[in-house]
């Protein structure tokens, strides 16, 4: 230290091979070379295009699927609203008791059915769903169970038309058929390539029912001597049964018993009126009476009539007017009370029966208006008497 001053430092030695300090330097990190620009890849390109045209093709594809999917579809309600007016209930009194079935009209007043519902027929009838009646003739019968029945005058109803060619084996298909209560629905039955087993569906009502398309047009009908055996019968050979000269049809007789049977299923009539307790009663009793006459249970009867009606009208006098009789569409349309235990029921039906049966003169059904009296025996009612309402009418005249 001289003065009181501290001495200078000396000066800071620097290498004699150390490069001029020219500026404040700081030491940095060598940078890696970067590396070239990638070139564009020609492949990957080529396969974004390649999947995006596949997705193109599959929603494609997709969307066809379901344009025909839905295309070969049926609505099974949509398709019975279509048919509903050429679609018939096929009934007759027979040799066998058979006599139940359905039909389809399809032009010209032709009806094809099941044959094994008209095993020698006495009389045979038609039944549109609104009640209209008319009498038919069988024309033949084929081998595979098919029946071709001739009109008897007219029937202002729509037809159902065969179709014009073979479906496309997935289409859809329903069976159109009549139960046994006189309903007729409408069941899917798959496809001719995927077939659903028609004993799921049918009932013996329903034979000769037709196989319909979602157009409404017939492409099959089913038939068979039972349900449980029943087939389709193809398109193609029903339109060999219908042709101006038909090709495997033979010629039916008619049947010669002196007693024959309609349908042998219970009876129940429709009621018209309020179903009241006293109404219902009425509708068990005259539905009793109609099953047994309909099944020619004639000892039977005898509990249903009261006992002075019981004496008027004898066993033997109920056998001989009703040994070809078969009762249907019965309808009651009025219930009031008759003195303290009378009932006077209306109820009006058809009835159809042999052409050569007593008092016929050559008709095969009528239909016909009465008013029941029905009294209260031991607690329950029995059937007293009858009057007739209206004339006679035959079936044919609407």
């Amino acid at each position: 230290m001289q003065d009181g001053r501290p001495l200078p430092r000396p000066p800071r030695r620097v290498p004699a091979a150390a490069a001029t300090l020219t500026q404040l330097q700081t030491s940095t990190p060598p940078r890696s070379p970067q590396p070239p620009a990638r070139r564009p890849w020609t492949f990957g390109r080529f396969l974004a295009g390649f999947v995006a045209v596949l997705l193109i093709l599959a929603a494609g594809a997709s969307a066809g699927w379901y344009v025909r999917a839905q295309s070969l579809r049926i609505d099974t309600e949509k398709v019975l609203d279509s048919v509903r007016g050429g679609v018939v209930h096929v009934l007759a009194t027979t040799c066998e008791g058979t006599g139940q079935a359905t039909g389809v009209l399809i032009g010209d007043g032709l009806v094809l059915t099941a044959a094994s519902a008209l095993e020698q027929p006495l009389s045979i009838v038609i039944a549109t769903d609104d009640g209209r009646v008319r009498r038919v003739n069988q024309l033949g019968r084929s081998a595979d169970g098919v029946a071709v029945l001739r009109m008897i005058g007219r029937l202002d109803r729509q037809t159902v038309p065969l179709a014009s060619r073979t479906p496309d084996p997935m289409a859809e298909r329903a069976l159109i058929g009549y139960t046994s209560a006189g309903v007729l629905t409408s069941r899917p039955i798959g496809t001719t390539e995927q077939p659903l087993a028609l004993s799921t569906v049918m009932s013996q009502s329903k034979l000769g029912g037709p196989v319909v398309d979602k157009s409404g047009h017939v492409v099959g009908l089913v038939a068979g001597d039972t349900a449980p055996t029943s087939a389709i019968v193809s398109l193609d050979r029903l339109r060999g049964y219908v042709a101006p000269e038909p090709t495997g049809m033979t010629a039916e007789p008619g049947g010669s018993c002196e007693r024959s049977r309609g349908p042998q299923t219970a009876v129940l009539p429709e009621l018209l009126v309020a179903s009241t307790p006293l109404a219902l009663e009425a509708q068990k009793l005259l539905g009793t009476y109609l099953t047994l006459e309909n099944r020619h249970d004639f000892e039977a009867l005898r509990p249903v009539y009261s006992k002075s009606f019981g004496k008027r009208l004898t066993l033997e006098r109920d056998r001989n007017n009703h040994q070809t009789s078969y009762f249907f569409n019965a309808r009651i349309t009025e219930v009031t009370r008759a003195g303290e235990d009378g009932v006077n029921v209306r109820m009006t039906y058809a009835v159809l029966f042999s052409p050569n049966a007593s008092g016929a003169d050559g008709q095969a059904c009528n239909r016909r208006d009465l008013r029941y009296l029905l009294v209260r025996e031991g607690g329950q009612l029995r059937m007293h008497g009858s009057k007739e309402m209206q004339p006679v009418q035959s079936c044919d005249a609407d």
